[in-house]
């Protein structure tokens, strides 16, 4: 009998786990850019853009109009962030955002 229910209480744990996630709200904030880049398939021109990372995927919009969208990674650094960023390569291309007190960045995949 005790083995029964120490295996149902595994069970129980196990699938709590693997739904956190879905319980985990998206993560949103506003950026802005000073210049024209590019992210994903889309060309953004300077201004200021909503940013909402879902897991791995990331989405942004202008107004409510989604013009952008891409996957990536969270990574931890060792240091924190002094303020919000994006890092950009020579093309223009975003690499990565860093929000300002975070140690965490969100990484593109392109």
């Amino acid at each position: 009998m005790k083995t029964s229910s120490f295996v149902s209480s595994i069970a129980l744990l196990a699938a709590m786990a693997l739904a956190m996630p879905a319980f985990a709200k998206p993560f949103a904030k506003t950026i802005s850019l000073t210049q024209t880049a590019k992210l994903g398939k889309a060309q953004l021109q300077a201004g200021e853009y909503r940013l909402e990372i879902e897991g791995n995927k990331a989405t942004v919009q202008k107004g409510r109009r989604v013009v952008a969208e891409s996957e990536g990674r969270w990574e931890d650094r060792s240091a924190k962030s002094n303020y919000d960023s994006l890092l950009l390569d020579e093309n223009g291309r975003v690499k990565e955002v860093r929000f300002a007190g975070k140690a965490r960045v969100f990484v593109f995949n392109e």
